[in-house]
């Protein structure tokens, strides 16, 4: 018991609300986006990145990415939430932006066709991916704030032991 109010508790401003919208929604967003179009967000897209068994990768990243954003924007778990959505985005990072960094393919990582390649076209494309995992960092460092569920149910368990 002491070791998940250690997981739920937190002590950060309730301002921290707003990187969980941020966050959870961009998070939930993405994930039901995989579904909605296969082809450009889901298992058609991580084919084209040369992801292998990019249907049961792509939605496997849909469901995560759908359940753990759910869950930051209650504040819930939200610390645990963090952590697959940090593995989340640097798999993205790695998969997508760094053949645009290095301006070639590796290991079967295909290449998108863009007008630059480099630091800066890497830096540019990659600028969502970067915010959301230092906002997911972030919530791993602080968890929910005091407007999450995480803050609700630390409070009650220390109002019944007293």
């Amino acid at each position: 018991m002491r070791f998940a109010r250690t997981i739920l508790a937190t002590h950060a401003p309730a301002a921290v609300v707003l990187i969980r919208l941020l966050v959870g929604a961009v998070f939930l967003s993405e994930g039901i986006q995989k579904f909605l179009f296969p082809e450009d967000r889901g298992p058609g897209r991580f084919e084209r990145i040369g992801l292998p068994e990019p249907e049961l990768l792509a939605n496997f990243v849909g469901v995560v990415e759908i359940a753990c954003g759910g869950l930051v924007l209650l504040g819930l778990l939200t610390r645990l939430a963090a952590i697959p959505l940090i593995i989340d985005m640097l798999v993205a990072l790695v998969t997508t932006k760094l053949p645009v960094l290095l301006g070639h393919g590796f290991w079967g990582l295909a290449l998108r066709d863009l007008s630059h390649y480099g630091f800066w076209a890497a830096a540019h494309e990659a600028r969502t991916d970067w915010s959301m995992l230092l906002g997911s960092i972030f919530l791993l460092i602080v968890g929910a704030g005091r407007w999450g569920l995480d803050a609700v149910l630390t409070r009650d368990a220390k109002e019944a032991h007293g």
